[in-house]
């Protein structure tokens, strides 16, 4: 029973070192992979295998960290564009508000300057009114005081 197992562990672990070998065999032949070791970092990583595991290392545990500030400067900028529209509506909310205030004071303004504008019309033509009709019969009492008199004559012709 104990080789059965062992045969069989031993089976397994050939299969996953087949499996593996032929990962390693098309991450080599893929192209992308091909021209990174091309470059100088490529060469500098392949002569020095602690330098690109420490950097592989790096990479991976910063990701979560990096991820994590993305994820964060995403959701700023999404609320500052949203307290960006808050702030405007809020000034032409008080824009508004304060345009409609100035506006009801200028019309009681308006509506003041009217009634007195009015007012003083009325008040002034009714003094040129009197004005003038009090000078015009002072000067037709002139005209007359100055006027001789006319003499009516009794009609001889007529007969009562």
């Amino acid at each position: 029973m104990v080789k059965m197992e062992t045969s069989s562990t031993s089976r397994d672990l050939q299969e996953l070192q087949k499996k593996l070998a032929s990962l390693i065999n098309s991450i080599q032949s893929n192209s992308k992979v091909i021209a990174f070791m091309n470059s100088p970092v490529g060469q500098y990583l392949d002569k020095h295998p602690f330098a690109a595991l420490t950097l592989l290392m790096f990479i991976m545990v910063s990701a979560v960290p990096v991820g994590f500030f993305l994820l964060l400067v995403v959701l700023m900028s999404l609320a500052a564009c949203v307290g960006v529209i808050l702030v405007e509506g809020i000034v032409i909310s008080v824009g508004g508000l304060t345009l409609f205030c100035v506006l009801c004071g200028l019309g009681f303004v308006s509506l003041a300057m009217s009634g007195t504008v009015s007012v003083c019309y009325v008040v002034l033509s009714s003094l040129i009114n009197y004005w003038f009709s009090f000078s015009s019969l002072k000067h037709q009492q002139n005209l007359a005081n100055k006027c001789p008199k006319t003499v009516q004559y009794p009609d001889s012709t007529r007969h009562d």
